[in-house]
């Protein structure tokens, strides 16, 4: 099932981009459920950051070593096994008796999202042939949509039939994991299965490391701003009377926006290259970031375009950086959605400790102009096709 050279096997990418869903799908029912979270467990703003920071880490911090076995070993283990843990631990967070075993449970459907990433993001380029930038934002969509269709399913579930009605949800997944699982192709060979994880790193980087750490940083930078509006904007919301379907609503359209803005992106960089979208996406971000706050627009339309220019990118780190650095793609893939997504989301609890200190509103606000930094950033990043020399 490889491509052929130049050929885009859009069956494969398909299959990945609805698995990307089912997994995802599920670990989006943590963030509209934090203020019902803290209601229940009396959490402070700084527990609930470290929630997602938690969910960073072990989503995304933990995928390099992941990547680094999907590049050596061509199993279905990863590819399957993720998502499979996401649907089973993420809906039993409504059964969780106290916020230690709420943690672990969250806990184990980040490290199944860790599993999955990784292979599948490599499993992407292997399949893409030229169009390689379509076929990640595709793939990336799958996501982007769960993170807009989890936070309504689960809002709605909650919402009327209570937090502890969460566990009955993993029937959904199973069925949509055992209806897909046969169409899942092994991982292509990346060629580096007798290689140790140093060497591999100076196989896969080498002379572009340099290149790869200024990627790394602008997409860390992102999804801190990213992340900080996503986990406190739903409590900010529930303090000031938004119902909990009304905040699940906003973080749907937040994520979905994004979902949108990544198919955009992916074929406007196709044709005009990566900075210009990079500049015109950070720079629209912040007039709607800051709405967020003061919705003179509405709360619904500022969400859709918050979400929509500050997520426009996400998928452009990894093509990017793959571009770059063409061997060991899950690899490199663990590293642009994986440890720049987790540290970035793991400073969200520097966030709620501001917030507690300052207001919520007070530190978002100063947040949303964060993107004029980005904009710097962006002027030294390589452009498409470039060599790195």
């Amino acid at each position: 099932m490889q491509s052929e050279s130049g050929r885009t096997n859009m069956k494969v990418i398909f299959t990945l981009s609805f698995l990307h869903f089912v997994g995802d799908f599920y670990n989006s029912f943590v963030i509209p459920l934090l203020p019902v979270f803290e209601q229940r467990f009396s959490l402070t703003l700084a527990q609930i950051g470290l929630i997602t920071a938690m969910t960073r880490l072990l989503s995304f911090v933990v995928q390099p070593p992941v990547g680094y076995l999907a590049d050596h070993y061509q199993t279905r283990v990863f590819v399957l096994g993720g998502p499979l843990l996401s649907v089973v631990f993420v809906s039993l967070v409504g059964a969780a008796p106290n916020f230690s075993v709420l943690l672990l449970f969250v806990a184990l459907g980040s490290i199944g999202s860790s599993m999955f990433h990784p292979t599948a993001a490599g499993m992407v380029h292997g399949f893409a042939g030229l169009r390689f930038s379509y076929s990640m934002a595709v793939y990336n969509i799958g996501g982007t949509f769960a993170f807009g269709a989890g936070p309504l399913f689960i809002a709605w579930v909650v919402d009327r039939y209570g937090l502890t009605s969460s566990p009955i949800t993993m029937v959904l997944g199973l069925v949509l994991m055992a209806r897909v699982a046969r169409r899942v192709p092994l991982p292509t060979d990346q060629g580096m299965g007798r290689i140790g994880f140093v060497a591999s790193m100076k196989e896969v980087f080498g002379g572009v490391w340099k290149w790869i750490v200024l990627i790394w940083l602008v997409s860390v930078l992102r999804t801190f701003v990213g992340q900080s509006f996503l986990t406190f904007i739903p409590v900010l919301y529930s303090r000031e009377g938004h119902s909990l379907f009304s905040i699940g609503l906003v973080v749907a359209l937040y994520n979905m926006a994004g979902a949108l803005s990544g198919l955009v992106s992916g074929i406007l960089s196709d044709r005009f290259g990566y900075k210009p979208v990079f500049y015109l996406s950070y720079l629209l971000a912040i007039p709607f970031l800051y709405l967020l706050l003061y919705p003179a627009l509405g709360v619904y339309v500022a969400s859709f375009l918050a979400g929509f220019f500050v997520m426009a990118t996400v998928p452009l780190f990894v093509t990017m950086a793959q571009e770059i650095a063409p061997r060991g793609k899950s690899l490199v893939a663990s590293l642009m959605l994986g440890l720049a997504y987790g540290t970035g989301g793991m400073m969200t609890p520097v966030t709620g400790r501001l917030a507690d200190l300052f207001s919520i509103r007070t530190v978002l606000c100063a947040l949303a102009f964060f993107p004029i930094l980005l904009l710097g950033l962006v002027y030294f990043l390589p452009e498409k096709n470039r060599s790195p020399g």
